[in-house]
């Protein structure tokens, strides 16, 4: 059984930075994309970010280029998400989702796994 925990929202003041975490257990971490999504009140679930297997390929929406940085470490089974620069728009639960190819997807019906969020809050 895949689980993924997510961790480090908080309430940030607009301009300043979180970092997000996201622990995978049950299965081959290092096998699979990772990606993180939000969801604001009243809003469907949008994609951020993206990372494949290796780290070595990442997409992002255009929403947060330049701001957001996902990575992870495959040794502790983690996935990551740095915010900078954050906007109150940015205001949202965060997901992490994981599925099962190798390769980042935007699409949050092609991942099969879901934390469970982690809130968000950047005031203004």
């Amino acid at each position: 059984q895949v689980q993924l925990v997510e961790s480090g929202g908080g309430l940030v003041q607009a301009g300043g930075s979180l970092r997000l975490s996201c622990a995978a257990s049950g299965r081959t971490f290092s096998r699979y994309a990772m990606g993180w999504f939000r969801q604001a009140p009243g809003k469907e679930r949008e994609f951020v970010a993206t990372i494949n297997w290796s780290g070595g390929n990442t997409d992002y929406a255009d929403s947060v280029k330049g701001r957001f940085t996902i990575s992870r470490d495959n040794a502790k089974n983690t996935v990551y998400l740095q915010m900078n620069s954050l906007k109150p728009e940015d205001t949202a639960v965060y997901y992490c989702a994981t599925h099962v190819r190798a390769y980042g997807l935007r699409f949050a019906d092609e991942y099969n796994y879901w934390g469970q969020g982690t809130q968000v809050t950047v005031s203004s």
